[in-house]
């Protein structure tokens, strides 16, 4: 999940530091360079006052000083000097410690701050060579300050070189995993955020779908059928065909209601002011005028105050099913039950018209209109539906929401 380095970067190559307090090391690190140049300076010009070296000497020693606090901008801590700079103030700072290190051997333990510079800023490989050959000067270097053999000069400088780099390649390696899994955690949240986005808002695609089926699509439906009407009878039947007229013209009031409640993300027009019942005696009284269908509704059980978005979804349910009924099934009678149970409410439509084979419909729509619609309403609500129907045999269609899970 990690893109590969660019072309010739190493893949250890140092970058900008995750630690924000990692400026303070840096700063006992450069204290602790001037503690032992200045500690190495003293003794040699202790020793040799009179050496034709002493010059040179105090010239590096400046100019080891001068390089080493280079690395940083004054007064601006957490900010290191432009990259492409590093490698050359390396290289001179180095040069500067093996020149002075072979005119005065004092100054090998200097190398342990530079140690810590080249392992901070060059890529692995490089800094491992560059600690080797520190470590080879500084015994080159013990050796000429002593008086006799000691193994502990020999074995000591690389043995402390070894350990410090392979604590500092081990640490930045877990520091570069570390900072991939926060990289692979923040992509994660990322990507979790936009999937949580796209499924809202096909979501909200979906209800808007189905709100839109269960009544523009329907009264607009209804509208273009009593209009037909209204034009087949208009020469013969013109008092039957303006009824027709003044009927469409109602349904779409109501069409204009819902398109405006949808614009404030309302209850549907029908439930503003009454309960739910009251909304589906209206429903049955409103599809029984508006076409050949009798509608018939009935209560029962005591009833209970529901959440909008239960009631909004049964008057939706009931809807669609009318729907259904008139424009496929053919029926002259329909009847809405609803029932009030202790823990769960009821609604039933059942119509005595053709039927149909229940097996033989998808239980998931692509576009969510109809019988589909009206299952992933009652699937939101954490009902159960259920068809009971056959050719020739009319429909019952229960629609099951517990009381508890209503929102």
């Amino acid at each position: 999940m990690h893109s590969p380095p660019p072309p010739g970067q190493d893949r250890d190559a140092p970058g900008p530091s995750p630690d924000p307090d990692g400026w303070w090391l840096a700063a006992i690190m450069n204290g602790a360079f001037v503690v032992l140049l200045a500690g190495a300076l003293i003794r040699f010009v202790d020793r040799h006052p009179d050496s034709g070296r002493l010059p040179w000497v105090i010239g590096l020693s400046a100019a080891l000083a001068v390089l080493q606090f280079a690395g940083r901008r004054p007064g601006r801590r957490r900010e290191p000097l432009p990259r492409h700079w590093e490698p050359a103030r390396l290289t001179a700072l180095v040069a500067c410690w093996i020149v002075v290190v072979l005119l005065a051997p004092s100054f090998a333990w200097c190398a342990v701050p530079l140690i810590y510079t080249g392992l901070r800023s060059l890529p692995t490989r490089a800094a491992v060579a560059l600690v080797a050959v520190l470590a080879v000067l500084v015994v080159i270097a013990e050796v000429r300050l002593a008086d006799g053999t000691d193994p502990n000069l020999v074995l000591l400088p690389p043995a402390v070189a070894t350990l410090a780099t392979a604590v500092f390649v081990h640490m930045r390696r877990q520091t570069g995993r570390q900072q991939a899994l926060i990289d692979d955690l923040i992509r994660t949240r990322r990507e979790l955020a936009a999937t949580e986005r796209r499924e809202g808002t096909l979501a909200e695609r979906q209800r808007l779908s189905m709100e839109i089926h269960d009544s523009l699509a329907q009264g607009l439906s209804s509208q273009r059928m009593l209009l037909q009407a209204a034009d087949r009878i208009w020469d013969t039947e013109p008092g039957t065909a303006r009824g027709h007229v003044r009927t469409a013209t109602a349904v779409a009031e109501q069409n204009l209601a819902e398109a405006r409640r949808f614009v404030h993300d309302l209850a549907p027009a029908a439930l503003v002011g009454q309960e739910l019942d009251d909304a589906l005696h209206a429903l049955a009284a409103h599809r029984s005028e508006q076409s050949g269908l009798t509608v018939r509704c009935h209560v029962e059980g005591a009833p209970v105050p529901l959440p909008d978005r239960t009631r909004s979804a049964l008057l939706r349910i009931a809807q669609g099913a009318l729907a259904n009924t008139a424009e496929h099934a053919a029926a002259t009678h329909a009847t809405i039950t609803l029932t009030y149970l202790d823990d769960q409410v009821l609604l039933d439509v059942s119509d005595d018209g053709r039927g149909f084979d229940p097996a033989a419909v998808s239980p998931t729509g692509v576009r969510g209109h109809g019988l589909p619609a009206i299952r992933a309403r009652v699937r939101q609500l954490g009902g159960t539906l259920t068809v009971e129907s056959a050719p020739g045999e009319g429909t019952v269609l229960s629609a099951a929401v517990p009381l508890e899970a209503a929102p």
